[in-house]
């Protein structure tokens, strides 16, 4: 990850589940009772027992004039949305219409405030009101845009019930109707009593006129043009140089984190490119025939977050395999995220397909470790094959981007090896902090560090004596989720023993490893453990960053514990040591992936919109109040 694309992934820290219709309801009506306690006077009777009653006929007041438009929108939105073709949920439908309602409150509370304190009267409240109902159809307007993908005029019909309702009881109870020239005896007799109630109103509505109804149309035009010019103008770049809209990555965004829905992969799709991934897989079989355990590693990238794309694929290989799967992270950066989740079946028929052809051997060399810069390689050859993984740690490192993988998996070949199983081991980084995240990319030292490694691990491995190996495994789901950075495969463990030396192999699942955690979990291993060599590897499972964007392993939970856990998994997995044979197969898969420089540039220009865009809406938001002003002042 660069830092660019640790910008938008800091993002979702302002993201949160959208909470269910009736508890946005709920809170929209006690807010609303809360106004009206505030808004309308209660007079001497607030001091006395009887201003109980008065002040329970202030709460109904507010909960009538901005509880019921709020309710109303909160109901009608979601179906005029679908009845046009929209996509709006009960649940983000009742959470927009209970923040217009916040809207409207501030607003108002603000300009009572000024007020009181400016003698501006009563009539400058309602000028407000003209205000905020308008601004409440401009924030609507944007929202229902963005997620639904109406143009401006359907989405202004949805958009519009908030205001239009509210508009409707003001009109209503404000006795407006008795003001404008339309009398006449059929009207009198059978509308008036119906249209014109402003004695049930509060006396504060008498301050209402019909020219309030006239500028909150000319209003509500004048902030919909505003709406229109800001999508614009942060749309245009996305759509010349990505060929795609912001506002369905927005749309996409926000419906996943906020209710799990698949309409991000349906943004993704349209950025997808075509590519093939090599899908490695080292099989461990007992003598009986049966698998044991199975490494998978396919060339590809587990994001970009939650079960979106391959965002879930550790969980969804370790449950397509009877014996327990080891599914590492590859060497590849965020181009290669898969686009929909649809993909990863795609890699599983490699992967199934791979295992189907190995050719098994009972032999196998002792694992060695070699060094070469910051690169650190931890190898072990089963048969011709060999099972390779490089770390940095103790530096701070985190994708190795798939040329550099290729590169590095070609030199060891090269070297006197067959096929090649080559795992990053993700496991140190120090999060999103700083300009320089550790991307390992062609050209850098890094990359021919890590080159370097496998073409002595090569070296090592294809000359080194064999002999016959066993493997013992241990699995524990833990009682850790996602918001403590460990995903559902939990921890698992494989131990390899081959002429006296015991090798462990330990898959958290994880996205990357707080800095200095696993070298504590080594030493804990080798130094004063039952082993003679250990490495410890994340799955980059992407589960873990709808909680938070740098979540990784052992930044919430307590290292201890998790060192006790691994140290127990260990001595299960030796216990379990029996005799098997292994191989490796390597296949390919033709998948649609983000694509080269994809994510980067959707990086920049969504770190670009909360740069600019931020400013630029001020500034028509600004401009839009500043010829309201006028309109009031010369109306």
């Amino acid at each position: 990850m660069t830092s660019t694309q640790s910008d938008l992934a800091g993002l979702s820290r302002f993201i949160f589940r959208a909470p269910s219709w009736y508890s946005s309801l709920a809170f929209a009506l006690l807010l609303a009772a809360l106004a009206g306690v505030a808004a309308f006077d209660s007079g001497a009777y607030a001091r006395t027992w009887r201003g109980l009653f008065f002040l329970g006929r202030d709460a109904w007041e507010g909960i009538f004039f901005i509880g019921v438009p709020t309710v109303v929108a909160a109901f009608g939105t979601t179906g005029v949305d679908r009845f046009v073709g929209g996509k709006l949920t009960w649940n983000r439908s009742s959470l927009l219409a209970l923040v217009s309602e916040i809207i409207v409150v501030v607003i108002v509370t603000l300009a009572a405030i000024v007020s009181v304190f400016t003698g501006l009267g009563q009539q400058f409240v309602f000028d407000a009101l003209v205000v905020a109902l308008a601004s409440v159809f401009a924030f609507r307007l944007l929202v229902v845009m963005a997620v639904s993908r109406s143009s401006l005029l359907v989405a202004a019909i949805p958009a519009s019930i908030q205001t239009v309702a509210a508009a409707v009881l003001l009109f209503i109870y404000s006795g407006t109707l008795r003001l404008l020239s339309v009398g006449g005896t059929v009207l009198d007799a059978y509308l008036m009593p119906y249209l014109a109630r402003s004695s049930d109103a509060p006396a504060e509505f008498s301050a209402i006129s019909a020219e309030h109804f006239l500028l909150l149309a000319v209003t509500c035009g004048l902030y919909a043009l505003s709406v229109y010019a800001f999508v614009v103008a942060v749309d245009r770049p996305w759509r010349r140089s990505l060929g795609v809209s912001l506002l369905d990555f927005l749309r996409g965004f926000v419906g996943h984190v906020a209710e799990g829905s698949r309409e991000l992969e349906e943004f993704f799709q349209q950025l997808g490119e075509e590519a093939i991934v090599p899908v490695s897989v080292l099989s461990f079989r007992t003598a009986a025939g049966e698998e044991k355990a199975r490494f998978v590693l396919p060339m590809i990238h587990p994001g970009p977050m939650g079960e979106i794309g391959g965002g879930n694929f550790p969980e969804r290989v370790a449950g397509d395999c009877s014996a327990l799967v080891f599914p590492p992270h590859a060497t590849a950066g965020h181009d290669f995220n898969l686009v929909t989740e649809g993909e990863v079946d795609s890699i599983l028929d490699a992967a199934n397909a791979a295992a189907d052809r190995i050719s098994y051997a009972n032999e196998a060399t002792r694992s060695v470790r070699t060094q070469s810069g910051e690169a650190s390689m931890l190898g072990q050859a089963f048969g011709d094959d060999a099972l390779l993984i490089s770390t940095y740690a103790p530096g701070f490192a985190d994708d190795v981007e798939y040329g550099v993988g290729l590169s590095t998996a070609a030199e060891a070949r090269t070297n006197g090896l067959d096929d090649v199983v080559l795992v990053d081991a993700h496991n140190s980084n120090d999060g999103l902090n700083g300009p320089d995240l550790g991307h390992v990319t062609p050209g850098s030292q890094r990359a021919f560090d890590m080159i370097g490694a496998a073409s002595v691990s090569g070296q090592r491995l294809s000359t080194a004596d064999r002999h016959a190996p066993r493997l013992g495994v241990a699995w524990d789901e833990t009682d850790w989720g996602p918001t403590d950075g460990i995903g559902p495969l939990g921890v698992r463990v494989a131990v390899t023993a081959v002429d006296g030396q015991e090798t462990a192999y330990v898959l958290v699942d994880g996205n990357n490893m707080e800095p200095g955690l696993r070298g504590e979990l080594v030493d804990a291993l080798v130094e004063t453990g039952p082993v003679d060599e250990a490495e410890v590897m994340t799955t980059d499972t992407h589960i873990v960053n709808t909680v938070e964007a740098d979540n990784q392993v052992g930044a919430a939970i307590e290292w201890d514990d998790l060192r006790t856990l691994v140290c127990d998994l260990i001595e299960a997995a030796r216990a379990d040591l029996e005799p098997v044979e292994a191989g490796v197969a390597v296949e390919r898969a033709e998948v649609t992936v983000f694509g080269n420089d994809r994510t980067e540039t959707l990086a920049s220009h969504a770190n670009a919109v909360v740069a600019m865009g931020g400013a630029f809406a001020v500034s028509i938001i600004l401009a839009a109040v500043a010829v309201s002003v006028l309109i009031f002042l010369f109306a």
